[in-house]
């Protein structure tokens, strides 16, 4: 005869794990809520705006930023803006969502990470200067070249790309190659009159405030003539 605890024993533990996503749920929220806050008063000390509402306006005005032209449903969230350090910046969390279809169904991921723009004070070629991986160079075996510089430690490191190689050079300078060195982590976007960084996840406030501190930083490597030959 079976015990009562073979018969009932799937039964309880379906409500064991609802409770523990329940838990899980409740944590989350709480996190999001504090890291809100964080985000709140990070942008008070900054004297910077804060609006946590999802803005699809910055999506579509950046769209030509390779990191914010991917999926569907793209948005902007938790976002701060405004002045930092004589420069205009915006620093948002950003959403997108790739659906992928096979025999068994629909299947949505979503996407969310920190994303920073540094408004330049003209237009530029598009560079893209990114950590090196695997399928970074699988591609380049497929044509997609990355340019390389005299300083094998950064090449190796660091895949870099654009229209305009001459731009590249003069961005990718001694003093710019010394500084991604030391901060590897760093992926970084230019085109038309933005400046980005972008990471892989949402970073906490005092993460945001210290790549705040980089992307200005970075700004400051960029050669003055860039900013004069043309006017």
């Amino acid at each position: 005869m079976l015990s009562e605890a073979n018969i009932f024993g799937p039964f309880l533990i379906i409500p064991f794990f609802l409770i523990i996503a329940a838990i899980g749920g409740v944590y989350s929220a709480i996190a999001a809520r504090k890291r809100r806050e964080g985000l709140f008063e990070l942008a008070q000390r900054l004297n910077l705006e804060f609006s946590m509402e999802p803005d699809y306006g910055i999506a579509e005005q950046y769209q030509f930023l390779k990191k914010l032209a991917q999926g569907d449903n793209r948005y902007a969230c938790n976002i701060l803006s405004g002045k930092y350090q004589n420069d205009d910046i915006q620093a948002f969390d950003y959403h997108y969502q790739v659906t992928t279809h096979d025999s068994k169904g629909s299947h949505t991921t979503h996407h969310r990470f920190s994303f920073f723009i540094l408004q330049l004070p003209m237009c530029f070629p598009d560079l893209t200067i990114r950590r090196e991986n695997f399928l970074l160079k699988v591609a380049e075996v497929f044509g997609y070249q990355d340019i390389k510089f005299e300083s094998a430690e950064f090449s190796r490191a660091f895949c870099v790309r654009t229209s305009d190689k001459k731009f590249a050079y003069d961005v990718c300078n001694a003093k710019t190659m010394e500084y991604l060195l030391d901060n590897r982590d760093l992926s970084i976007e230019i085109e038309n009159q933005a400046l980005a960084l972008a990471f892989d996840s949402c970073l906490s406030p005092a993460q945001i405030e210290s790549n705040l501190q980089r992307l200005v930083q970075f700004r400051s490597l960029m050669p003055d003539y860039l900013f004069t030959q043309n006017v």
